[in-house]
C-alpha cells in the first residue's frame, strides 16, 4: 500500500487504486463494527420507521387537501390532521433514537480504532517509528481516525435512511401519477452523474491534503521541540517562512478541494429547481385536464423534494468517502505493519543467573542500507563489574546498547542475558532485568514522583529520596516547590539538561534492575557532579552489571573493561593503561581530551 508519509525511509510504493482503497475502508469498518451488530440493527430499524413515517406524511396531506379542504369537511381535516401529528411525533422519536445509537456506535468505532493504532505503535521498534515518523503517526491516530468516525456517523444518521427515502419516494410518486414521474427519470441520472464526476476529482485532492497535514504537523512539532535552538541561532524568520510555506500548501489544497465541493451544491440545487418547475408546469396541465388532483400535485412535489433530499444526503456521504478512504488506507497501513521486534512464542519467564550479559557476533543493519551499523560485536559484562564502551561519533555505541533491551533486534548474532537470548525472554521480565538510561532522557508530564515511579509503581517515598540522593538530584528536587510532587512538564522542559539526566538515572535506580545501561548519561553534568555521581553509583550498583557508553574519557577510565568501537567494529578491549599502550584508536580519543600526563 502507499505510504504518503513525508520523510519515510525507503522507496515510495506505487499508489493504490480507488477500488483497493475502498476495499480497505470497508474492511476496516467491517472489522471494528462487528461487535456492535445489535445497536446497528436497532438504529437501521429506527431509521426505517422514521423514513416510512416521513414518506407517509405527503400522502396524508394530499388526502386532507382533496377530501377535506376542497370539500370543506372540517371533521376530516381534524381527524387526519391529528393522525399526521401522531405520525410526526413517532418520526421525531425514531429519529432521536437512531441518532443516539448512531452517535454511540460511531464514537465506539473511533475509540476502538484509536486504541488499535496506539497498541500497534507501542509494539513498534525504533525502526518502524522512524519509517512512519512521529508526526504522521500522530495524524493517523487522531485526524485520520476522526475522518473514518465521521463517515460512520454520517452513514448511521443520514445514509441509512437515504436509499429508503429515495426508493420509497419514487414508488409513491409513480403511484400518484405515472406520466408526471417521467421527470424523475431525467432528474436522478443527472444528479448521479454530476456527483460522481465531482467525487472522482476529490479523491486525489483529499489524499494530497492528508500528506500536507502531515507536513504541517512535522514542521510545527520540530519548531516547538527545537524552540531553544531556533532562538539561539535567531532563525525565527526562517522558521516562520518554513511553517508559512507548509501552511500555504495545505491551504492551497483545501481551497482546491473547497472549489470542487462548491460546484456540487449549485449543481444539485439547479437540478432541483428546474425539476420543480417542470413538475408544476406539467402538473398544472394535468390538473386542468382533470387527470390529476391538486392534493396529488402537492404530494408529488413533496416526494420530489424527498427524493432530492436523499440524493443530497448521499452527496454529503460522497464528499466524505474519498477522504475517509485515504485515511482508512493510512490507518490500515499502520495496523498491517508488524514490528521487527517480535514477542517470543514460548517466552522464558525465569532467569537462573543474575545480571550476566554477553553479546556474540552481533550485527545490525537498517533495511536497505549498504553498510551495517554494527559488525561482529563480542562483549561480556559480568555482575560486580563496570564495562565501558567508547568510540568516535557514529561508531554504533548507542545502537549496541539498544540491542540489549530490544529497542531493535540484532540482524545477526546473539544478545544473551543470563545465558538466554533476549529474543526468547518474556518482555516484562527483560524490562525488569535491564534498566536503560537513554542518551536523550525523556520525562513525562506529571510530577517528580510519577516519573521516578515509572519503572516501579510501588516504590516508597524513602526509596525515591534515596535514588535521588545517589543520582545527585536530592538537593535540587528538595528546593523545588512541592518536592516529590513538583510538576514536570512534557519532556522535562522545565528542568535543565543535567537535571533531566539525573532524574532519569534516579528513575532507573528506583527500578533496581540487574543490568544497568548508561548511554552517555553523564554528558550534561559538570566534572564534580559527574565524579560524585559515579562514586555513589559504584556503591549502589556494586553487585549489578553496569555498562556505560561515554564520550568523556574521565567517566570511563576506571572501568574494569573498556570496549573501543570504530566504524561498528570492536578494535580494542582492555583496561585504560593497557589500551593506552596498545590501541591507537583509544589513544587518539584520550589525547584529544587529556594531556599525556593526565592520561597517565
Amino acid at each position: 500500500m502507499e505510504c504518503p508519509t513525508i520523510g519515510a525511509k525507503g522507496n515510495r510504493p506505487a499508489p493504490v487504486v480507488d477500488s483497493e482503497r475502498r476495499s480497505v475502508l470497508i474492511r476496516l469498518l467491517r472489522t471494528y463494527l462487528r461487535p456492535y451488530k445489535k445497536p446497528i440493527v436497532l438504529l437501521v430499524a429506527l431509521q426505517f420507521l422514521q423514513t416510512c413515517a416521513t414518506l407517509y406524511l405527503p400522502t396524508l396531506n394530499a388526502d386532507i387537501i382533496d377530501n377535506g379542504v376542497v370539500k370543506g369537511d372540517t371533521g376530516y381535516i381534524l381527524t387526519f390532521g391529528a393522525l399526521m401529528i401522531g405520525i410526526s411525533l413517532a418520526q421525531v422519536v425514531c429519529n432521536i433514537g437512531a441518532v443516539y445509537y448512531g452517535a454511540r456506535t460511531a464514537s465506539a468505532l473511533g475509540r476502538d480504532v484509536r486504541g488499535a493504532v496506539f497498541d500497534r505503535v507501542q509494539s513498534f521498534s525504533a525502526r518502524e517509528v522512524g519509517h512512519f515518523g512521529a508526526p504522521s503517526l500522530i495524524t493517523r491516530t487522531t485526524n485520520d481516525v476522526q475522518q473514518v468516525q465521521m463517515l460512520a456517523l454520517m452513514t448511521f444518521t443520514l445514509m441509512a435512511s437515504a436509499p429508503i427515502m429515495c426508493v420509497g419516494g419514487i414508488v409513491l410518486a409513480l403511484g400518484l401519477d405515472v406520466p408526471l414521474s417521467a421527470v424523475l427519470i431525467a432528474v436522478v441520472p443527472v444528479l448521479g452523474i454530476s456527483v460522481t464526476l465531482i467525487v472522482r476529482r476529490l479523491r486525489p485532492l483529499f489524499r494530497s491534503m492528508q500528506v500536507r497535514l502531515d507536513t504541517v504537523n512535522r514542521v510545527l512539532r520540530e519548531q516547538i521541540t527545537g524552540n531553544r535552538v531556533i532562538r539561539a541561532f535567531v532563525r525565527d524568520e526562517y522558521e516562520q517562512g518554513r511553517f508559512g510555506r507548509a501552511n500555504a500548501e495545505l491551504t492551497e489544497m483545501q481551497l482546491a478541494t473547497g472549489r470542487m465541493l462548491a460546484l456540487m451544491f449549485p449543481i444539485v440545487m439547479t437540478v432541483v429547481n428546474l425539476s420543480s418547475i417542470a413538475v408544476v408546469w406539467f402538473g398544472a396541465h394535468r390538473i386542468d385536464s382533470g387527470q390529476m388532483a391538486i392534493g396529488d400535485l402537492t404530494a408529488f412535489l413533496a416526494y420530489l423534494m424527498q427524493i432530492v433530499m436523499s440524493v443530497m444526503m448521499a452527496t454529503f456521504m460522497f464528499m466524505m468517502v474519498p477522504r475517509a478512504e485515504v485515511c482508512a488506507e493510512r490507518i490500515q497501513e499502520v495496523l498491517d505493519t508488524d514490528s521487527s521486534v517480535v514477542p517470543p512464542v514460548a517466552p522464558v519467564t525465569e532467569l537462573r543467573a543474575h545480571g550476566h550479559l554477553e553479546i556474540r557476533g552481533a550485527g545490525f543493519r537498517y533495511p536497505g542500507a549498504e553498510e551495517p551499523v554494527l559488525k561482529s560485536i563480542d562483549l561480556v559484562a559480568r555482575p560486580g563489574e563496570t564495562t565501558a564502551v567508547i568510540g568516535s561519533t557514529g561508531s554504533g555505541k548507542s545502537t549496541l546498547l539498544g540491542l540489549v533491551p530490544r529497542l531493535f533486534d540484532a540482524t545477526e548474532g546473539e544478545v544473551l542475558v543470563d545465558g538466554v537470548d533476549v529474543r526468547e525472554v518474556d518482555p516484562e521480565l527483560l524490562a525488569g532485568t535491564v534498566g536503560l538510561v537513554p542518551q536523550k532522557p525523556y520525562l513525562f508530564a506529571g510530577t517528580v514522583a510519577t516519573n521516578l515511579r515509572y519503572g516501579n509503581p510501588d516504590a516508597t517515598d524513602e526509596e525515591l529520596w534515596h535514588a535521588l540522593e545517589v543520582a545527585q538530584a536530592k538537593d535540587f528536587v528538595s528546593r523545588l516547590e512541592g518536592g516529590l510532587d513538583a510538576p514536570i512538564a512534557q519532556g522535562g522542559t522545565n528542568v535543565s539538561g543535567g537535571q533531566r539526566q539525573r532524574l532519569a538515572i534516579a528513575r532507573t535506580l528506583v527500578q533496581r534492575p540487574e543490568i544497568y545501561l548508561f548511554d552517555d548519561s553523564f554528558s550534561a553534568l559538570d566534572y564534580a557532579t559527574d565524579a560524585a555521581l559515579r562514586a555513589a553509583l559504584a556503591r549502589e550498583t556494586a553487585e549489578a552489571t553496569v555498562v556505560i557508553v561515554a564520550q568523556r574519557v574521565a567517566t570511563i577510565r576506571d572501568a574494569d573493561r573498556i570496549i573501543v568501537l570504530d566504524e561498528g567494529r570492536v578494535v580494542g578491549t582492555g583496561r585504560h593503561a593497557e589500551l593506552m599502550a596498545s590501541n591507537e584508536t583509544y589513544r587518539e580519543i584520550v589525547l584529544s581530551q587529556l594531556t599525556e600526563a593526565e592520561a597517565a
